[in-house]
């Protein structure tokens, strides 16, 4: 089973949009398990100090090695197979691609990012996958945990339920998907391409992938190469 840890300072943030809908219904089904786990409960001094001051000086709080190490220790002890992940504007971006090798996983340990950022050293020495949800900086890791697990989450088999819907889909075969329709025919005088409803699944699906051409070709040509 697909197995999620959570390290944040913000537990409270979990599920969330993951306990909804048929991810939700899928965690609750245990064909998946998500698990978040308080940064603070690992400190030890009183205050529950999960930061310090940047070396070399600059703006923001830096999360301390000690702390965030001891986390992922106890999170993952030793033997643990699951990637270590650590959402950062700076990773590689998150694909398709990567969602469906981390499905077919044991999970995934996930470390959610605050202030300025991690030290260093922690990434470096418990070997942590920098992943970006995108070219832009949040306010930390929670949300793009979420980002991440959910494309994960709905490729786990039977999380959804019609299968067939996801062959399809943008990225799935290196193109991005085509048009939508359904009834009412016409809308504010706009009709379904008729194609769509002549009842010619061959010409229908050639009519598809020629439109997933041409909205690929216009928008992300990059994917064609």
């Amino acid at each position: 089973m697909f197995s999620a840890d959570i390290i944040t300072l913000f537990p409270e943030l979990f599920p969330g949009p993951l306990g909804a809908s048929v991810l939700g219904r899928g965690l609750n089904e245990g064909l998946w398990s998500l698990r978040a786990n308080q940064l603070r409960d690992f400190a030890t001094d009183k205050h529950r100090t999960v930061d310090d001051t940047p070396s070399g000086g600059g703006a923001g709080m830096v999360l301390k090695p000690d702390i965030l190490a001891k986390a992922i220790d106890m999170v993952a002890p030793a033997g643990d197979q699951r990637p270590r992940i650590l959402m950062s504007p700076r990773g590689t971006p998150l694909t398709q691609k990567r969602a469906h090798e981390l499905a077919t996983g044991p999970g995934a340990v996930i470390i959610c990012g605050r202030f300025e950022g991690v030290d260093q050293r922690v990434i470096d020495t418990r070997h942590l996958e920098e992943i970006s949800i995108g070219d832009y900086v949040l306010a930390g890791g929670e949300v793009a945990a979420m980002v991440l697990l959910e494309a994960v989450v709905r490729l786990i088999p039977g999380v959804l339920g019609a299968l067939d819907s996801r062959d399809e889909e943008s990225f799935e075969n290196g193109l991005l998907e085509y048009p939508h329709y359904t009834r009412p025919q016409t809308f504010e005088d706009h009709d379904i391409p008729a194609i769509l409803t002549s009842g010619d699944h061959g010409k229908i699906a050639k009519w598809r992938h020629e439109q997933s051409l041409a909205l690929t070709r216009a928008r992300r040509p990059d994917l064609l190469k």
